[in-house]
């Protein structure tokens, strides 16, 4: 255990009441308690939580919000049905969005294919074990070439928006420069 004593320089260690105050941190204090809830909520990828997944996401070069297309109704000069004047919204020249940050679980899966995405040879191999950990016990997904500089990535279920976006702008799934990559459904 460290001595308290010695943390206080000769200066004041004839104060009795800094003497005091030093002695009685040292005994409420206990920095193990600290380095413990740090490992486990920051440190440690498998059991952080919150800012401390954020951290993670940061180093691994992901976020945790992604963003949803809504369905709102557009009223301007677009293709398309519009609203009638005083029921839809002006068109922008892009559809709106919704932003939704992901739950601690979803996200630290994300951090995990993110991390292993980085590390990856960029093979079809490597692509299609980062989509097997991104959707467990889902159904068949893999990465196909095209063979024309294009790839596909295949999903034999059903994607949610949440999982549309994390799949389409995390960058999570590798693809080479100048390959035109494709996600069906």
């Amino acid at each position: 255990m460290l001595n308290a004593r010695a943390t206080i320089i000769s200066q004041y260690a004839a104060s009795p009441t800094l003497v005091q105050l030093v002695e009685d941190m040292d005994a409420y204090v206990d920095p193990a308690v600290d380095f413990d809830a740090f490992y486990d909520y920051v440190w440690n990828v498998a059991t952080a939580v919150g800012w401390g997944l954020d951290v993670w996401g940061r180093i691994v070069g992901v976020g945790r919000v992604v963003q949803i297309p809504t369905g709102d109704p557009l009223f301007g000069f677009t293709e398309g049905a519009g609203e009638p004047f005083g029921q839809g919204t002006f068109f922008s020249g892009t559809g709106g969005t919704d932003n939704y940050a992901l739950s601690d679980a979803a996200y630290r899966t994300l951090i995990y294919a993110k991390a292993l995405s980085n590390i990856c040879d960029g093979s079809m191999a490597a692509i299609n074990q980062i989509m097997r950990n991104l959707f467990p016990g889902r159904g068949n997904c893999y990465c196909t070439d095209g063979a024309n500089m294009t790839m596909t990535y295949t999903f034999d279920f059903a994607l949610t928006a949440v999982e549309l976006a994390v799949v389409s702008q995390t960058g999570v799934l590798a693809k080479p420069a100048g390959v035109v990559a494709s996600i069906v459904t």
